[in-house]
């Protein structure tokens, strides 16, 4: 997203602000166009995430999913060391280190990533967008199709490439 939406922008608040705004007007964009979309972006700022979820909201569901796991954790898996350079002063604006992260107050899952495997993580979230009806249980449907409907989803996924 940086190397092409958000070229040129830095690290400032209203930088990061306009980042998530951007993103948040692409996912918007699609979900209106009946289009899942998932998003895997540091948003520090409450207001900000409010405001996207507000945006996407408007045209389907929006489903937060927080990453949680402390700074020394993240430091110890960062393989770049930043998180070792901001917390020695050297990399300023630093989410979470020298620049703020206000955790998300109602998020829709949240996967404690320093106590849970990825599988586990992995399995809260598919559990929950199986209960907002977003995704079909094991073995089941969103919904029932007509016998003509699924010949020509079949036929469509198929000439894409997936069946």
């Amino acid at each position: 997203m940086r190397t092409h939406l958000s070229k040129g922008l830095g690290f400032s608040k209203e930088d990061r602000d306009t980042n998530i705004r951007r993103i948040g007007w692409v996912a918007s964009t699609l979900t209106k166009h009946g289009v899942g979309v998932i998003c895997a972006a540091i948003s520090p700022y409450r207001a900000v995430r409010d405001e996207v979820r507000a945006s996407v909201a408007q045209h389907g569901s929006f489903v937060e999913v927080y990453a949680k796991c402390p700074i020394p954790v993240l430091s110890d898996r960062d393989p770049k060391g930043l998180y070792k350079k901001a917390l020695a002063g050297q990399l300023p604006n630093f989410t979470g280190v020298s620049d703020p992260y206000e955790e998300p107050l109602a998020a829709e899952v949240v996967c404690e990533t320093d106590k849970e495997s990825v599988e586990e993580s992995a399995g809260k979230i598919l559990l929950r967008l199986e209960q907002l009806g977003l995704v079909p249980p094991p073995g089941g449907k969103l919904r029932d199709y007509s016998p003509e409907e699924e010949a020509k989803l079949k036929k469509r996924l198929g000439d894409l490439g997936y069946l």
